[in-house]
């Protein structure tokens, strides 16, 4: 049994009759008054993301988890299928299970998380960034150059990005999959 005091970013707990992911927290010490925990909290089971407040020393159940690499395989009506890198074991995952899901390509490496009592698949994260190749891009405004101008240009895996003015298609680029936003060309 975990407080309050424990929540981190990615800790996954038990509330409300359902497993949610912490994906943002902050930690508030008012002048006047007891302090609490402001959370930001994703069901893994269907997605919905509820904002909730945890006064300090709160019991929280916490669920105890386990990660392991997969290899995102192919995506049908229903989800996706990954194949464990160890054992070649498959596995389906929901679509809501996974943010910024388009941005996965076959053969990308994923890290999913496992509920370790039974090894129900709670949810799964995409590295930190991915390289994409683009396949169109809206023509380019001269004259824009005097601010941070964007175009919207589409990768590889059906996405749609902003990216600078100067991207074409054919170009390669990495993207953020935390917000998809453009980082840098890639040569």
């Amino acid at each position: 049994m975990a407080t309050s005091n424990d929540i981190k970013k990615g800790l996954c707990i038990e509330f409300s009759n359902d497993i949610y992911k912490v994906i943002e927290f902050l930690h508030v010490k008012p002048g006047k008054g007891p302090a609490f925990v402001r959370t930001k909290l994703k069901s893994v089971t269907n997605g919905k993301v509820i904002d909730n407040t945890f006064s300090a020393g709160h019991k929280i159940d916490e669920v105890k988890v386990m990660t392991r690499k997969f290899q995102y395989l192919y995506e049908d009506d229903n989800g996706f299928h990954f194949m464990n890198n160890e054992d070649f074991s498959q596995l389906y995952l929901n679509k809501e299970m996974i943010e910024n899901s388009d941005l996965m390509k076959a053969g990308e490496e994923v890290t999913i998380i496992l509920k370790e009592a039974d090894e129900t698949p709670l949810s799964a994260e995409l590295p930190q960034s991915v390289y994409l190749e683009v396949t169109e891009a809206d023509p380019g405004v001269k004259g824009n150059t005097a601010t941070n101008a964007l175009k919207n240009a589409t990768v590889e895996t059906g996405a749609r990005i902003m990216v600078p003015l100067f991207i074409e298609p054919g170009d390669k680029i990495k993207v953020s999959t935390e917000d998809k936003s453009y980082l840098e060309r890639v040569k």
